[in-house]
Order: C-alpha cells, then structure tokens, then sequence
C-alpha cells in the first residue's frame, strides 16, 4: 500500500482499526516509544478503551549522520546494535560508548520528566501493543522488545503505520504480531515521507497526552 497519513493521530486512528480484537481488555496495555509514537499510540489506547503508557528508548545515531542508527538503548541498560552499520560506517567501540552514555543521559532525564517519580509500568503476564510512528532500521524497537521480554509479557506485538518489508520480517521472528499498514520495499525518503504533517513531538505534547490519557482510561499496574 501507499497510503500516507495527515498526521500521526490518523495513523493511530487507522491502527486502531486493525486491533479491535484487543479492545477492553484488562490485561492489554498500549506503550509508545517516545517522542513521536505517543501520539500514534495516544489514538489507539483512545479507541481500545486501555491504559497507555511510555517506554523509553534511545536511538545511538552515527556521529555526524545522527539520523543514521548504528543501535539503540532501551530502560533496564538494554543496548541493541545494528552491526551492519557499525561495520559500514567503521565505528569505533569508543565512539559506539560515548553516544551511549550522551543518550542514557537524555533516556534518564525523559524518564524523570515524563513519569516522575512513578515505577516502570509493570507489564508481567500481560498483553502489550508497542507503538512508534514508523520503523525504518527498526533499532528502537528491538531494543524495546529484548527490554520487554525480560519483564516477562504474555504477549507482544508490534503496531506502527509504516515500515519497510524487511524490518517487519525480521521483527516477525521477535514478537507475537505486527501489525503494519503500509509497508514499502525500502523507506528511501524516510518515516516523514509517509505523513503531510511530521513535525516533531514536543515533550510537552508527550506529558499532556499521557495525563489526558491517564484520566480517560483504566489506571496502569506498575510495579513496586
């Protein structure tokens, strides 16, 4: 498909459509990977009637090409590589140590921010949809789904509105379910491509989307 969206609220929208069968149901829990996949996922835990929440990971982007990922980070010192471009881009292990340490840095304060003082959701024996707003190398989300797993989940599935063919092939063998709208042989022009509007997602917008959410659907079990 080809479709492109007017905004990330109409991609969850359009998400949403496709994971009725997850609607109000207490042991579902809808987690965005912030920045840009809170709004996505905003709509979806909107539509389902089930509680939202954020799950923190980091892009390691390459030094001087930052929006290229050579890994990512994730909550519970989880790093994820993507050996192909260490190798292409000929990163050092030190250079790979320094980005990981700037962004455990911003991993943390964007914990703080957006959660305070609040524990980890607690996701054990439970049905989780993990959302973002596109993959492109899909770093993020497998350094969010080995972080997950070993909170011990009943069941995981992936929900974006684009991806490429192979990223949702190679997150198949990861997760219980993917679900994608639309998915090209190869993301030439990048995640914004597919939508009118990609501006990006402020961290006022995550807060506000989070507590909005929070006061409009069941409250989350978190951990101690």
């Amino acid at each position: 498909m080809t479709t492109r969206y007017r905004n990330r609220m109409e991609a969850g929208q359009k998400l949403a459509t496709l994971l009725g069968e997850y609607a109000n149901r207490q042991d579902v829990l809808v987690l965005a990977l912030p920045r840009g996949g809170v709004p996505v996922a905003y709509e979806i835990a909107k539509a389902l009637h089930v509680p939202l929440d954020v799950f923190l990971v980091r892009k390691l982007g390459v030094p001087g090409q930052e929006e290229l990922a050579m890994g990512a980070i994730a909550s519970g010192g989880v790093r994820v590589l993507n050996e192909d471009v260490v190798l292409m881009m000929n990163v050092s292990e030190r250079i790979i140590n320094a980005v990981t340490a700037k962004e455990q840095q911003e991993l943390k304060r964007r914990e703080n921010l957006y959660r305070g003082n609040l524990p980890p959701v607690d996701v054990h024996g439970r049905t989780v949809i993990l959302v973002d707003d596109g993959l492109a190398t899909g770093s993020t989300m497998r350094a969010a789904i080995e972080a997950l797993r070993r909170k011990q989940p009943a069941r995981m599935i992936v929900a974006v509105p684009v991806a490429t063919v192979s990223v949702c092939e190679e997150l198949r063998k990861e997760v219980d379910e993917i679900v994608c709208i639309t998915v090209p042989e190869e993301l030439f022009y990048g995640i914004a491509f597919w939508y009118e509007d990609f501006s990006q997602t402020t961290d006022e917008e995550v807060y506000h989307l989070l507590a909005q959410s929070e006061q409009e659907r069941p409250s989350i079990t978190r951990g101690p």
